[in-house]
């Protein structure tokens, strides 16, 4: 799904940006804190209506401006696609194809993307938080109906802790509402899960040189019953006022050599492998939606030896979606034969010739 227009205005220091992407490999290069990182939150924000940067609206705004406007067109097989997000003082509004009502699910429908940059190990290193976002990215664009039994587990999830905290009247009630929408997101994660952790260990296995596994934790003990795990464990659930058992605890475990991931010492490694991780993501919901998804990819180069960013970027290039990559120069990472190049210099984007 090829991101072919883009344009901004008063995104953090880019003033005015419009730009006509190639539809498999792009390169923004220029010096640092020149704009590369924020020209990709922008283009980030277009499909996802939030920054991967965790920042507010108000460090997003261009100094002395009230708001933000984003736009772009996507290729979507037979129909192209027009986004626009515009977010300040009055909120943000988002718009598909003129419809404003789709909210951030139509956006991430239209323009799929993934992000690896500088801080991707901490989808390894980091929290069990991330890993879930990560499964449930790829849950959303493989199965259906998934975006609106999430809602309905995280709406009774919200209710059960909500009554804990109240003293636990009418429990009974929410456990069941509680453990119904839980199974199903469940077995919606299962699903997927089941075809993505053999492709995500392939793509570990050839970045990294050696074995990978993952295994799904899926948030509650496995040879118990959720629904009796909850009543065993109501009393510690009363105690801290949230639920301790469900697949909102869920986890990816990961494994290199019989070691816990998040413990090699490497943070090389830990990026190739949260690479690899997003790589795979992107193959199974390429597979599942008939086009791949868009790659953001922010200073490739940072933490990676020669070989191993060599290994990483024929990876890339392999994907058969859009790449959208920032470097300091054209040399600092192995390159495609066809792409476009943009320069960006304090806050102005302008397109060049590649050789």
């Amino acid at each position: 799904m090829p991101l072919l227009k883009f344009s901004c205005t008063d995104f953090r220091c880019l003033g005015a940006v419009d730009i006509q992407l190639h539809p498999q490999f792009s390169l923004v290069v220029g010096a640092n804190a020149s704009g590369k990182t924020s020209l990709l939150e922008a283009i980030a924000y277009l499909g996802r209506g939030r920054s991967f940067r965790g920042a507010g609206t108000r460090d997003l705004l261009r100094y002395g401006e009230a708001e933000f406007l984003l736009r772009g067109v996507v290729s979507c097989g037979e129909r192209v696609d027009r986004l626009g997000v515009r977010n300040g003082k009055s909120g943000l509004e988002i718009s598909v194809n003129g419809d404003r009502h789709g909210g951030t699910a139509s956006l991430a429908s239209s323009l799929p993307l993934q992000v690896i940059d500088p801080d991707v190990h901490e989808l390894v290193g980091g929290s069990p938080d991330q890993r879930r976002r990560f499964i449930d990215w790829m849950t959303f664009h493989v199965e259906r109906g998934y975006l609106d039994v999430w809602r309905r587990f995280r709406r009774a999830l919200k209710q059960r802790n909500a009554v804990l905290k109240n003293g636990g009247a009418s429990l009974d009630s929410w456990d069941r509402e509680f453990v119904e929408t839980a199974m199903v997101l469940h077995d919606y994660r299962k699903r997927v899960l089941a075809t993505a952790i053999g492709v995500l260990e392939v793509e570990a296995s050839a970045l990294l040189g050696t074995g990978a596994r993952f295994e799904y934790s899926q948030g509650w003990n496995e040879d118990t019953d959720l629904a009796d795990q909850l009543r065993s464990g109501r009393g510690r659930d009363m105690a801290s006022g949230t639920t301790n058992a469900g697949p909102h605890r869920g986890d990816l475990r990961l494994r290199v050599d019989d070691r816990l991931a998040k413990r090699l010492v490497s943070r090389g490694q830990q990026k190739l492998l949260a690479c690899a991780m997003v790589l795979g993501s992107l193959r199974v919901t390429s597979a599942a939606l008939g086009q791949a998804p868009l790659l953001l990819l922010d200073d490739p180069a940072a933490e990676l030896d020669r070989d191993s960013l060599q290994k990483l970027m024929s990876a890339v290039q392999s994907l058969e979606g859009q790449v959208i990559a920032t470097a300091l120069s054209e040399e600092a990472v192995p390159l495609p034969h066809d792409y476009s190049l943009f320069h960006v210099e304090q806050g102005r984007v302008t397109a060049d010739i590649a050789p």
